[in-house]
């Protein structure tokens, strides 16, 4: 069953936050209501142990389920949940406000700005980055903190993630691709462990990144920073917050297979497919 899962299929977990079908105007009379008591318990807490902070930017048909599935956690933590809006043209503050999320808008575009301000409004004394198009494994906010907690040299930690087949696939070309880069962070992680760093499954020590640059960088990405398009920008905002936080301390990679995250494949599409996608992060992984 387990090797099905891996190769063929995806976690029983995730069929609850998939929504299939649904779009903004649909999950209001489908899933609206029940979500937002169950993000009931993220509000209102004036003290946080953890703040999940996820930038948006355009994530109406999107977010709910990155939503729904942090708010089936498991954590017995004080949590906070932050959105970003960072200029969105659609309705993504529309459905913020109707599920009660706490919220903050970004004008500047690009997506480390928009975790910058995330950073400054975070109140929990640990950070977890969390993304708009990824699902969260029930136990992934403990299993993300827990390094920290129990070693006050590592002051940062960083995730496997898998891919979201679209309807009708299988995850079997995916897993292959997963396999391969799961090699790569193994051989990154001595000279080079701030490329294994993603923004979409991170968290840090919330007083020590607020000491250092952050998320700051010279030039920023958009959310569509597809590898090879004309407005693809070879500097990230994850990244330089790895380097800093290794000034700081150590970093540390979790592995539990409970901890890992499902994200979508957007980005893969968006540069070519999974093949050509896989060929680029390799030319840049040892260039």
């Amino acid at each position: 069953m387990a090797i099905n899962i891996l190769l063929l299929g995806t976690p029983g977990w995730i069929a609850k936050h998939r929504y299939p079908g649904l779009t903004y105007d649909t999950f209001v009379e489908h899933g609206m209501d029940e979500l937002r008591e169950r993000l009931d318990r993220f509000r209102g807490h004036t003290n946080p142990d953890v703040s999940v902070v996820i930038p948006a930017w355009n994530e109406e048909n999107n977010l709910f389920r990155t939503l729904s599935s942090l708010a089936s956690s498991t954590t017995k933590l004080r949590v906070e949940i932050i959105v970003v809006n960072n200029n969105s043209s659609d309705r993504t503050q529309g459905l913020l406000d109707d599920l009660g999320v706490k919220s903050h808008f970004q004008p500047i575009q690009g997506i480390s700005h928009a975790r910058q301000l995330g950073l400054e409004k975070a109140r929990g004394k640990y950070h977890l980055c969390a993304d708009s198009d990824t699902l969260y494994p029930p136990q992934w906010i403990d299993l993300m903190v827990e390094p920290m907690m129990r070693d006050d040299r590592v002051v940062g930690v960083y995730g496997r993630y898998c891919f979201v087949p679209k309807p009708g696939e299988y995850r079997f070309r995916y897993r292959i691709y997963e396999m391969c880069t799961g090699l790569m962070i193994r051989l990154r992680k001595k000279e080079h462990e701030f490329m294994n760093v993603l923004g979409f499954n991170m968290g840090f020590l919330t007083g020590v990144a607020q000491a250092t640059a952050g998320f700051e960088v010279t030039r920023a990405r958009k959310f569509d920073n597809a590898t090879g398009s004309d407005a693809y920008v070879d500097e990230s905002e994850d990244g330089w917050m790895a380097i800093r936080l290794k000034e700081n301390g150590s970093l540390q990679l979790v592995t539990a297979p409970a901890a890992r995250v499902f994200t979508s494949s957007r980005r893969l599409d968006a540069e070519g497919g999974l093949v050509r996608s896989f060929i680029r992060r390799i030319r840049n992984a040892f260039s």
